[in-house]
């Protein structure tokens, strides 16, 4: 599977993968526009849509509408490396999901395929060439 990234002028990187082009830029303060997302806001934001895809699939799986649930992920910083030291998901549920499948949601959101490679994460190899 391969990843084209681009710049895009400014603090513009783009990334082009599977028909999708994923627009990044950095907040005014850090030198962009603020024209989109910078990278750690998408990678952010990939943990927790990826737990809801979960949640959403486990409630389609069970005829259970999913309109009303809703996650909500909060983050704990290190005030010493400037990284994030633990993430929270929470899902909070509407009072009519069914008591039996409280837990069992919990750990279809678990199954998150973007949680697990931060558990067991891939080697980088980064490396230049030209052209």
């Amino acid at each position: 599977m391969d990843m084209k990234i681009t710049f895009h002028g400014g603090k513009k990187v783009h990334a082009e993968y599977n028909g999708f082009t994923h627009m990044t830029d950095q907040p005014v303060a850090g030198g962009g526009e603020n024209t989109a997302p910078s990278p750690f806001d998408l990678f952010l934001a990939s943990l927790g849509t990826c737990a809801g895809f979960y949640v959403l699939s486990f409630c389609q799986g069970r005829g259970i509408d999913a309109a009303e649930i809703e996650l909500r992920q909060s983050m704990e910083w290190d005030p010493q490396s400037h990284l994030i030291r633990q993430v929270n998901i929470e899902i909070i549920l509407p009072a009519a999901f069914p008591d039996k499948y409280r837990s069992a949601v919990v750990q279809a959101a678990q199954a998150c395929t973007v949680k697990k490679h931060l558990q067991q994460p891939p080697a980088f190899n980064l490396y230049a060439t030209r052209r």
